[in-house]
């Protein structure tokens, strides 16, 4: 298949520059695939769609302010880093701008506490670099970091936590896993009181969640990894569910990776972590995730053909053309789907 197979058009006006409040106020699109309906509804009618016994599987990680702005020693050039992978305890992969800048030895000031050595940089911008601070790194990095929106955000955010889930744990993060965007506290405890399971996995979102597709065939594309981990817990819940025929429901394309990285059979996960590259795209045949819970993506992304993968390509682009003709609100701070 041809990258150029998942283009639509989407007026800008459409891609959403504020995050919606109350969080479970944005609008949900939901369709049901075994008998092709589409309904309009809101984040906070999710309960109706649910039902003891489902498995809502949802990615904890949480985003760094991974944007830092520096300067480099020895001309006084302007640069920006944007973390993008933890590789030890002062080693970081980061993606650099501008990186025609740099080179190995070049030393980048970003605050009295926090310097840089760049150790290599490689094509498409990524640098190796190893940090020297003051202090703890994550409370300097708190200081002075920005979150890392998506360029297409043009907004200043006033505050940081709307670009971060409710349920977020495990800083590591370079963008939001924004499915969970939407949840509240109280809509996940009436979640809760249904009987509904939460079960949470983690997916360090990086750069190959949101690298652009540049072949032509998209079989060409080449993801770059990211740091997963699914625990013994949540494997066991998981698979007691798909043996039992109760729903396992992904939050977000993060956490389809996690789960569809993890299994080794047909309804059938295993307790793992290091990194993944899967790319999901049609035709893939899904092992474990029955429905899934997403924002409107980018064209010719990934993360679409993630989605055309679980519903068909011509049903999400009609389904997409249906959104923009009824102006939903797009990407990272847009309304939702809901793929039954």
């Amino acid at each position: 298949m041809k990258t150029s197979d998942f283009f639509y058009h989407l007026p800008e006006e459409l891609i959403a520059q504020t995050p919606v409040s109350p969080r479970d106020g944005a609008r949900m699109l939901v369709y049901n695939r075994a008998a092709d309906t589409t309904e309009h509804k809101i984040f906070s009618d999710l309960p109706r769609y649910l039902k003891k016994g489902d498995v809502l599987v949802r990615n904890n990680t949480r985003v760094l302010p991974a944007r830092i702005f520096g300067v480099k020693r020895e001309t006084g050039a302007r640069i920006e880093f944007l973390l993008h992978k933890r590789l030890d305890l002062n080693e970081w992969e980061v993606l650099a701008r501008p990186a025609k800048r740099l080179k190995a030895g070049s030393i980048v000031d970003f605050s009295p506490a926090l310097s840089a050595e760049v150790c290599g940089v490689f094509a498409e911008g990524i640098a190796r670099v190893r940090f020297s601070y003051s202090g703890v790194f994550e409370s300097v990095l708190a200081q002075i970091g920005e979150m890392p929106l998506p360029p297409y955000i043009r907004e200043k955010l006033s505050d940081k936590e709307r670009y971060q889930t409710v349920y977020a744990q495990k800083e590591g993060s370079s963008a939001a896993p924004t499915a969970g965007l939407h949840f509240t506290p109280r809509l996940l405890s009436e979640l809760n009181e249904m009987g509904v399971e939460i079960v949470d996995v983690l997916l360090h979102v990086g750069l190959g969640t949101f690298r652009p597709v540049k072949a032509d065939e998209i079989a060409n594309h080449k993801m770059h990894g990211e740091y997963f981990e699914i625990s013994p817990q949540a494997c066991e819940r998981i698979n007691l569910a798909k043996s039992e025929g109760r729903r396992v429901i992904a939050v977000g394309t993060t956490s389809v990776r996690v789960l569809e990285s993890a299994a080794v059979s047909q309804g059938k996960v295993a307790p793992t972590c290091g990194e993944t590259d899967i790319f999901i795209y049609p035709p893939y045949a899904f092992k474990i995730v029955d429905s899934l819970i997403t924002n409107f993506h980018l064209p010719e992304s990934t993360l679409l053909m993630l989605v055309s993968a679980f519903c068909g390509r011509e049903k999400v682009l009609e389904l997409y053309k249906t959104a923009v003709e009824n102006r939903y609100r797009f990407f990272s701070f847009g309304d939702a789907c809901f793929f039954l």
